[in-house]
């Protein structure tokens, strides 16, 4: 199996080539950062999804976009333009199975900043118009959207204690999830789902949910 992820050298992208590496697949990784995994089957390219050139490459069967940034004057960018040029260069392999996109819970509660909202929900609009076109090649295609979850990016909350009580306090389940449990679903949704696509799942907690009933 022929995998690849951007977004590969830290949090959900980081753990999710992991898990499909543990699961013996062969993984190549695009970041503009370098390598973050020592893998036998890993390979890893340094590369800007947003404009970077892309080397020649195997065919893949797999293609994850989980690159993002939290910067507002790049969220379009690279959140929303640099996830499909990168998801577009791979789409006419021929043994192309599956698609997937990590998008945001901010992307349906319009939480966060502006354009980052606006940049995620655009990829889970995109990402059902390619699920609709990628249909008759029996090709799946979905996204995740987590809600808030342990990786570098949100370190200014997770090392704030009164910010990380805060944040858990949204969620029914008093927590943030890992970023293995996003790749575990990456790994269902990809490989072991044949039946759902062109559906954008929620992983959050509970947190779109909790609501205080006024009687």
């Amino acid at each position: 199996m022929i995998v690849f992820v951007s977004g590969s050298s830290s949090g959900i992208g980081h753990a999710t080539a992991q898990k499909f590496l543990s699961e013996g697949a062969e993984v190549t990784g695009f970041d503009v950062a370098g390598s973050t995994i020592n893998h036998p089957c890993y390979r890893h390219i340094i590369h800007d999804i947003k404009d970077g050139e892309f080397p020649a490459l195997p065919n893949p069967e797999i293609v994850i976009n989980s690159a993002g940034t939290i910067k507002e004057e790049e969220a379009i960018d690279v959140n929303l333009k640099g996830a499909i040029r990168f998801v577009d260069h791979f789409l006419e392999s021929p043994v192309l199975r599956s698609v997937l996109f990590i998008a945001s819970a901010s992307a349906r509660n319009g939480s966060e900043f502006p354009l980052y909202v606006a940049s995620k929900a655009g990829i889970i609009g995109y990402m059902k118009n390619l699920a609709l076109n990628l249909a008759k090649r029996g090709i799946i295609c979905n996204s995740i959207s987590p809600g808030g979850v342990i990786t570098p990016m949100n370190r200014h909350i997770l090392e704030d204690k009164t910010l990380y009580t805060a944040v858990r306090n949204e969620t029914l389940l008093g927590k943030w999830a890992k970023p293995e449990e996003i790749a575990d679903l990456a790994w269902y949704l990809t490989v072991l789902n044949h039946s759902i696509t062109g559906e954008d799942i929620l992983i959050d907690n509970g947190e779109m949910l909790k609501s205080n009933f006024i009687w």
